[in-house]
């Protein structure tokens, strides 16, 4: 089966402006029970991402986020499949992509979502060969 990121992302994602500050990032995430929010402009466009780590930094609680965000933000469109999202977390050492169309945020795919589709058997590795059946020559 070929799954598409459609099928597995988080639809109700919650995002943030660049000017909002550390302390109210901290408290959607928490209240929304998330580990990251994209940051988008006023387009809906992405420009960066927070996650609960970058808020562990001692910095001010009125601080904006855009001084801590990751502005460098990996997008998938979602309606690639799934190992595309599986091969950008894993090359570039991530445990979340944006899911985007028409360039704009409309999700966001985890680690964790792609391994519900292994668990929910929705994925299933190729089968491995199958040996020979000739008969060896025996002297």
């Amino acid at each position: 089966m070929n799954a598409k990121v459609a099928d597995l992302m988080t639809e109700s994602v919650v995002t943030a402006q660049p000017h909002a500050s550390v302390d109210h990032v901290r408290g959607m995430l928490q209240r929304n029970k998330v580990g990251a929010v994209p940051v988008v402009d006023s387009d809906g466009q992405p420009v960066g991402i927070v996650s609960a780590t970058d808020l562990v930094a001692s910095l001010k609680p009125e601080s904006p986020i855009s001084k801590i965000m990751t502005k460098k933000v990996y997008t998938i469109p979602k309606y690639d499949d799934v190992s595309v999202a599986a091969r950008v977390m894993r090359n570039h050492k991530i445990h979340r992509v944006v899911v985007t169309h028409e360039q704009k945020v409309v999700g966001v795919i985890s680690a964790f979502d792609l391994l519900e589709l292994v668990e929910s058997h929705r994925w299933v590795a190729k089968t491995p060969p199958s040996k020979s059946r000739k008969k060896s020559k025996r002297s």
